[in-house]
């Protein structure tokens, strides 16, 4: 298949290494990811979890380009955004598996990874839930004088959600800092998208709130920077909210008890001819960026060190019992 254009023309080799740094950010997404459904299978995960590969390009694309101060929320499927924002992924996986030394000392798991210190405000576990907050966060920044701004990501069909339109409304309304982005991937949970919402470009919805808005290639991890670098400029300077919808897909099921057995026969094979992570390798390559022995020690590099995160991870003791009633409100 070939190469987006807009890959091939982004790509600037005076920014290769910058460049590649987005890849090793998609590849330790997908190690992790594909790490976390291996400890699940061995019964070490508590509960369910949403794993992320094949989106790994909109987190880091879009992370990419906020700086100190700005904030992140995220939905249930949220891992590869919170480490996107530079979560640790020893302790991001520590609390996967519910050990003290995780993000949130083991008392949050899969859906609820919260690290403060990179701006990740936090996934919820509730659909849409996460928009609120990333509209109090702008609200908090513009009535500071800052010019941190918020992102929130969330998917197709959180877009039926009231809190939604209630998000977008009062964002639009106040002008606020906040960029939200949509991971599009065509399903949510088991229901594709035709079959719960009337319009197919979901970006048109920002037409009814007056708020800028674009649909970009999801997969192109480039476009996603660019896209997301332009509404993250637009609110610094006071410009208002974004509303991006990336097209994309997840090569997984909704969760990991779910085989997507209601995709259509060559769906999937069709995606996965557009991973991210492949399409950015090929454009790296066919421009003369890096060579493939290049691109393969960055992997197993990758590997090594997302293994040696979660051996850490797995060595790390449980909260103790005299824990559980600590970090609560009553």
């Amino acid at each position: 298949m070939a190469l987006p254009d807009s890959l091939r023309s982004r790509l600037d080799v005076e920014h290769a290494a910058e460049v590649v740094d987005l890849l090793r950010r998609m590849l330790e997404i997908r190690f992790f990811e594909d790490e976390v459904m291996r400890l699940f299978m061995l019964n070490l995960v508590r509960g369910s979890t949403h794993l992320y590969q094949g989106q790994e390009a909109v987190a880091v694309g879009a992370c990419s380009v906020l700086a100190p101060g700005d904030t992140m929320t995220c939905t249930y499927r949220g891992h590869g955004a919170v480490l996107a924002m530079g979560a640790p992924l020893d302790r991001t996986m520590a609390e996967i598996l519910g050990r003290e030394e995780g993000l949130c000392r083991g008392k949050g798991g899969s859906m609820h990874l919260t690290d403060l210190t990179v701006g990740a405000l936090g996934s919820f576990a509730v659909v849409g839930a996460q928009l609120p907050v990333s509209v109090g966060a702008a609200l908090a920044a513009q009535y500071l004088g800052t010019t941190a701004v918020s992102l929130s990501f969330f998917g197709d069909g959180t877009t039926n959600i009231g809190t939604f339109h209630e998000a977008l409304n009062l964002a639009s309304v106040w002008g606020l800092p906040v960029v939200f982005i949509c991971e599009n991937n065509l399903y949510g949970e088991y229901s594709p998208l035709a079959s719960t919402t009337p319009v197919s470009r979901l970006a048109d919805r920002a037409d009814s709130y007056a708020m800028a808005s674009e649909q970009v290639d999801g997969n192109d991890v480039l476009a996603v920077r660019a896209a997301v670098g332009a509404a993250v400029q637009r609110g610094r300077e006071g410009g208002g909210p974004t509303f991006i919808e990336a097209l994309t897909y997840r090569q997984a099921g909704h969760s990991r008890t779910d085989p997507g057995a209601y995709r259509a026969p060559g769906e999937l094979d069709r995606w996965l001819e557009r991973d991210p992570i492949v399409l950015l390798e090929r454009a790296l390559a066919e421009s003369g960026v890096a060579t493939q022995d290049a691109l393969a020690a960055i992997r197993i590099e990758v590997q090594d060190t997302v293994r040696e995160a979660s051996e850490r991870a797995q060595a790390w003791r449980e909260p103790g019992v005299e824990t559980r009633f600590e970090d609560v409100f009553a």
